[in-house]
């Protein structure tokens, strides 16, 4: 017997207004772990114990470093047209007079963005960051939590970071944008 042929259809690809227009209108909660990466509705990974820890490290140590120069947004939707609006764990954004109350940030808006990953690196390091490049976003970090390690993307370009950095795991960084916010890698790591 012949092996079942697949088909493969076209899909309906969400624009950003699509995307809105759902939550509008209940389809998706404010709780629904959704987002929105190249038109299509991606599932999020379930938050564990041990990336709850890492984004509550890294919020405790940005944000008294950021007041008065950089917004700190923690798992908020960024905008980024026409078909994408990915919910990075912590994003530093330029500082705007409406408090981002009229229009979500933009990838214009971000000074750095932050993907924490126990289960996700794979992703977040081949989806996630093409798509912050493509969108000029000027820098990346991701921190894998399995590896122990921090990745460091900067130089976007039309298809990737053209710069990679990858600093010891005792280390302390610091956002290009922000060279006064230091981050003590050695903090995130549980004992």
């Amino acid at each position: 017997m012949n092996a079942p042929l697949l088909l493969t259809l076209p899909r309906h690809k969400l624009s950003l207004e699509d995307y809105y227009k759902m939550g509008e209108a209940g389809i998706l909660g404010e709780d629904s772990r959704v987002e929105l990466i190249e038109g299509e509705l991606i599932d999020m990974a379930p938050i564990g114990s041990r990336h709850v820890r890492a984004v509550n490290i890294l919020t405790e140590l940005l944000v008294p470093q950021a007041r008065g120069v950089a917004v700190v947004s923690v798992q908020n939707p960024v905008s980024l047209p026409p078909d994408n609006g990915p919910q990075p764990d912590i994003a530093l954004l330029k500082p705007r007079a409406d408090d981002y109350g009229d229009s979500l940030p933009t990838a214009q808006d971000v000074l750095l963005i932050i993907e924490v990953a126990d289960t996700t690196a794979k992703y977040d390091r081949e989806v996630k960051a093409a798509l912050y490049a493509r969108h000029g976003v000027q820098e990346f970090w991701l921190v894998d939590l399995q590896e122990k390690a921090v990745e460091i993307y900067q130089e976007p370009g039309s298809k990737r970071y053209r710069k990679l950095l990858r600093p010891e795991s005792v280390e302390t960084i610091s956002p290009v944008s922000l060279p006064d916010v230091h981050v003590p890698l050695g903090e995130i790591w549980p004992a």
